[in-house]
C-alpha cells in the first residue's frame, strides 16, 4: 500500500472523486463576495483537520496555491491528489512538542510556506495538529506573523458524505447533494505582537473557525459532528 504506484494511483482516485462531488453538487458560498471581502492574495486559509478532502472545492482557478501534508504514507497519496487539483503539496507538520515537530518537518515546512507566501502562493493549512483536535495550534499564528499575511477561516460541507469516526472527525462529500462554502472574515497577527497578542489571535482563530463550521453545516441543515465529539472529550476529560 505504501509503493509509490500504487500511492499515485490512490492518489489520482482520489482526484477524480473528488471533481465528481464538486461537479454534482449545488454549492451556495456565504458571504457571496467571499473573495472580494477577504481583499488581496495571497491569504493563509486557515481548516480544522478532518476538512482536508473538501477545502480543494473553495480554490478559484486563478490563485496559485500550496498546502501542509503530513509526511505520513497517507499524507503521500493526499499529496498527489492535491497536485492532482492544482494545489502544490509542502509536506510536514506540527507538534505538541518541539523535537517532535522537527522530526515531522515542522520547522522546514514554515520556511517553505513563508517562501510559498513571498512568491505569491495561497498557503492552506489545518489550524489544529495532529491528534488534538480543534484547539488552535501555535505554527498557523506563527507563520501569520511572519509573513505578514492574514488567516481566513474556511469550512466546506456538503448534505451528503461519510463522517468517520477519526480523532479528526474527517468529511469525505458524496455526490448528488448540496454543499456550502462559507468563509470567515480575515485575522491579522501584527509581526511586533507580543506573547499576550499572540494568544489572542490564536484564540480568535479558533472561534471563527467554530463559527464557520457552525454555519456550514447548518446551511446544509445537519449538525457538526466533530463539535459534538470535541465536546463529549471536554465533558470526559474533566470528569
Amino acid at each position: 500500500m505504501r509503493s509509490r504506484p500504487v500511492q499515485n494511483t490512490l492518489g489520482r482516485l482520489l482526484a477524480g472523486y473528488l471533481r465528481l462531488v464538486e461537479r454534482t453538487n449545488r454549492f451556495v458560498w456565504e458571504p457571496e463576495d467571499a473573495y472580494e471581502r477577504v481583499g488581496p492574495m495571497p491569504v493563509i486559509v486557515a481548516m480544522w483537520h478532518g476538512q482536508h478532502f473538501m477545502v480543494p472545492f473553495a480554490k478559484r482557478p486563478q490563485d496559485p496555491a500550496a498546502a501542509l501534508v503530513s509526511r505520513s504514507g497517507d499524507g503521500e497519496f493526499n499529496a498527489i491528489a492535491l497536485q492532482q487539483l492544482g494545489i502544490r503539496a509542502v509536506r510536514g507538520s506540527g507538534a505538541r512538542q518541539a523535537a517532535k515537530a522537527r522530526e515531522k518537518g515542522g520547522a522546514t515546512a514554515l520556511r517553505s510556506l513563508l517562501k510559498a507566501l513571498e512568491q505569491g502562493e495561497t498557503v492552506v493549512m489545518t489550524a489544529d495538529i495532529p491528534k488534538v483536535s480543534r484547539v488552535c495550534g501555535q505554527g498557523i499564528v506563527t507563520l501569520a506573523r511572519l509573513s505578514g499575511r492574514p488567516v481566513v477561516p474556511i469550512a466546506v460541507v456538503t448534505s451528503r458524505r461519510i463522517d468517520f469516526k477519526s480523532w479528526d472527525s474527517a468529511s469525505m462529500g458524496l455526490p448528488f447533494g448540496r454543499g456550502a462554502i462559507v468563509i470567515g472574515d480575515a485575522i491579522r497577527v501584527p509581526r511586533d505582537a507580543d506573547s499576550s497578542m499572540i494568544e489572542a489571535q490564536r484564540l480568535k482563530i479558533e472561534r471563527e473557525l467554530d463559527a464557520v463550521h457552525a454555519r456550514a453545516y447548518a446551511l446544509v441543515g445537519s449538525a457538526d459532528p466533530g463539535l459534538r465529539r470535541t465536546a463529549a472529550a471536554a465533558k470526559t476529560h474533566a470528569a
